[in-house]
């Protein structure tokens, strides 16, 4: 499933399509291992992590090695707007987190929300765009693209770790305090190091509209 909504994403960039786009990232099974690493640290269940980040790290190697073999086939060498526009990471994609995601999941009434969230968070174009930019060589493109990713990664593994701190679910383990002040050490250092460059790359953007 994954390797077919990353083929129908790439498509849609290729082709500057956003409702096959949509329709990738509908079906995209990425939230999953991300919003699972996020309630691992939050209940401190440290399989559950490790189990996360494995298939968080397995997913994301696919998923850009099936858009660049799909970019080094592909007739339409063009770099569509769409495309253009996962290059280019600024502050306001930190704001994009799984908030409304990981509370829908803590309701019985889901409706539309689960969807909803898989398509603001936009996991498979930028991971699309990493691809696009190996098969042509661009390393502005992939390094802009996978950072994006990397930012949506890190704020959706946050936000659901601070709901169920919020939502007060039980923890699976012994909260040892060390450890614990260790991990919040860690989660501070990593949101920081990605904020960081966001910024500057939002003062370069409101300097050229200015």
């Amino acid at each position: 499933v994954l390797i077919f909504a990353i083929f129908l994403a790439s498509l849609g960039l290729n082709t500057n399509s956003t409702a096959v786009i949509i329709g990738a990232m509908l079906i995209s099974p990425l939230m999953g291992p991300i919003m699972g690493f996020g309630l691992g640290l939050g209940i401190t269940d440290f399989d559950l992590v490790k189990r996360s980040l494995r298939s968080y790290l397995t997913a994301t190697l696919f998923s850009v090695v099936t858009a660049t073999i799909y970019f080094l086939i592909s007739p339409i060498s063009e770099a569509q707007s769409e495309l253009l526009a996962r290059t280019s990471p600024t502050i306001y994609d930190v704001l994009i987190g799984g908030l409304a995601g990981i509370v829908a999941g803590s309701t019985k009434s889901k409706g539309n929300v689960i969807p909803g969230v898989a398509i603001a968070t936009a996991l498979m174009p930028p991971l699309c765009t990493a691809g696009f930019g190996l098969a042509t060589g661009n390393l502005s493109y992939f390094l802009g693209a996978f950072y994006l990713y990397f930012i949506n990664t890190v704020f959706i593994s946050l936000s659901t770790y601070i709901v169920v701190r919020v939502l007060k679910y039980p923890n699976k383990e012994f909260l040892d305090k060390k450890r614990a002040m260790v991990v919040r050490r860690y989660m501070m250092i990593i949101v920081t190091c990605t904020i960081i460059p966001s910024l500057y790359l939002t003062y370069r953007v409101l300097r050229n509209t200015v």
